[in-house]
């Protein structure tokens, strides 16, 4: 999933980015509510962590305007206001789940995946295709029956291939979906992903590129 992480505290920021990056993640990290609805206007989250209380931009309004949007955005409101009051009007304003710190990196990792569910169709926890098993919860690839060990990155790129369910998924997609902000959108990062998704998976090869438009597995 694409997620932003907009949080003051730049250790922690940092830290919750790092987590959710090691579950094959693509995070974006700001620490103001300014910058944050700066990229909410040019990329297409599945999922913001959002602190309440950010310089700039309140985070009230910042949830505000995402709520007010009507997009697939999902707002996990991550604030050290814990009380019942609190909580309750987070919710009010339009946030899709609460978490109060001190946090468990573990549950905010659960709550985040359990939100991605709803931004996009449901997928199973299962992916399978043309003798390919990814199972998204552990975390491991088969393929017909063989083990194969992936890059986070190569997981989260076979994950959206497998998604597609045989269509054409671009490169562009592929970027946004499992790169972060920082990546130069004319690198051949994609390209070199699925070179090394091709060896890995093994013979035949399963990825097809289809000229100028993408890659899919048929």
């Amino acid at each position: 999933m694409r997620i932003l992480v907009v949080e003051d505290e730049p250790l922690f920021a940092d830290a919750v980015a790092e987590w959710l990056r090691g579950d094959a993640h693509a995070v974006d990290v700001v620490y103001d509510g300014d910058t944050a609805l700066g990229n909410l206007a040019v990329h297409d989250y599945d999922v913001v962590v959002l602190d309440r209380d950010v310089p700039g931009v309140h985070g009230d309004d910042v949830c505000r305007t995402i709520a007010a949007g009507q997009g697939t955005t999902r707002v996990l409101m991550l604030t050290a206001a814990g009380l019942i009051d609190d909580r309750v009007a987070g919710l009010t304003l339009g946030a899709d789940d609460y978490l109060a710190k001190p946090v468990a990196f573990r549950e905010l990792g659960a709550r985040v995946v359990a939100l991605g569910r709803r931004s996009r169709a449901a997928a199973p926890p299962v992916l399978e295709r043309a003798g390919v098993r990814l199972d998204l919860h552990r975390r491991e690839v088969y393929r017909d029956g063989r083990y194969v060990p992936l890059s986070r990155k190569e997981f989260a790129v076979l994950a959206e291939l497998l998604r597609a369910d045989g269509a054409v998924v671009s490169a562009e997609l592929l970027l946004e979906k499992a790169w972060d902000e920082h990546t130069d959108p004319f690198t051949n990062v994609v390209r070199m992903t699925i070179l090394k998704l091709r060896r890995k998976l093994g013979e035949p090869q399963l990825v097809v590129t289809q000229t100028g438009v993408g890659y899919r597995i048929p």
